[in-house]
């Protein structure tokens, strides 16, 4: 069965890691008009290019692209930063957003609790905890409700409860309406099987130490900070420890490869619980023509 994909209507596009969704948007676009939105929350800082596999000069070049690279390393950027950054687009064109961070598009087609600012205090008191110790203070309906293996998530809702006195979960009871419904896009989510993402991932890890990954960690390690929101950046870490002469180059990938599969791992669970009304997708397809009908 082909999926339309009218020129007229918003594309959203999800999916793991290494999965290929921005090279489908890019299809698009240059298929049927368009600008590129940066859905992912760490291709939006201006470190860590190669690493986080911002679109590249080439790409750029191809289609109009925007939220990549546009905030600095350092300062902390949320949901509802992006959603602020992205409400001015799609009202004045039409938008082909794409990323692997499913918070974003849910709170783009769901909307976004109104929760306050962290103040700097509860997110410094945040950074020097433990993740056991973070998943501890949570109540019970909220580590039901988040992914306890992300330590964002999980430090997310330590800090809105001791900011608030309130869980996140109950925060979210009191979401308004969406900014875009589902219902007026073309959602497609990639399934990306292990046995054939697996391989892309360690493939595409080669290919960014083609392209100079090593010498962009040197280039960041003067001014790391761990604590640093594009620090969180898959790899990041490791690459860093290795320039520094902490790691082997063959432990930094082979433990990079390791994280980007678990993170991948996480996302596909993710987009398989949160997104069934979406067009699931799976790859690989060979051609994908035969999957799309790119109406104009």
């Amino acid at each position: 069965m082909q999926i339309n994909i009218p020129p007229d209507r918003h594309v959203l596009i999800a999916g793991p890691t290494a999965s290929g969704k921005s090279a489908l948007a890019l299809k698009i676009a240059q298929a049927q008009g368009g600008l590129v939105v940066n859905a992912d929350a760490l291709q939006v800082y201006d470190g860590w290019r190669i690493l986080t596999a911002r679109p590249d000069d080439h790409d750029l070049a191809a289609a109009p692209h925007a939220l990549y690279g546009h905030i600095g390393t350092d300062s902390p950027y949320s949901v509802g930063d992006w959603l602020k950054d992205v409400a001015p687009l799609f009202p004045k064109q039409r938008v082909i957003i794409v990323g692997g961070t499913g918070l974003f598009f849910e709170a783009l087609t769901k909307g976004l609790a109104p929760i306050p600012p962290i103040s700097d205090e509860i997110r410094a008191q945040a950074d020097g905890m433990t993740p056991e110790a973070l998943r501890a203070a949570l109540d019970t309906e909220t580590r039901a409700r988040i992914d306890l293996h992300n330590r964002a998530r999980v430090q997310r809702a330590w800090e809105v409860q001791a900011q608030t006195g309130q869980s996140i979960t109950r925060w979210q009871a009191e979401t308004p309406a969406p900014m875009l419904a589902l219902e007026d896009t073309t959602p497609l989510v990639l399934e990306a099987p292990k046995e054939w993402l697996t391989p892309r991932i360690e493939t595409r890890f080669q290919q960014m130490l083609a392209q100079g990954v090593l010498d962009e960690a040197r280039m960041m390690a003067p001014n790391w900070n761990p604590h640093a929101p594009s620090s969180k950046a898959i790899g990041a870490a490791e690459l860093i420890a290795h320039v520094r002469g902490e790691m082997t180059r063959e432990d930094a990938a082979q433990a990079v490869t390791i994280a980007t599969r678990q993170y991948a791992k996480r996302q596909r669970t993710w987009f398989r619980k949160r997104m069934k009304d979406w067009h699931q997708i799976t790859m690989p397809s060979t051609d994908l023509s035969t999957v799309f009908n790119f109406q104009h």
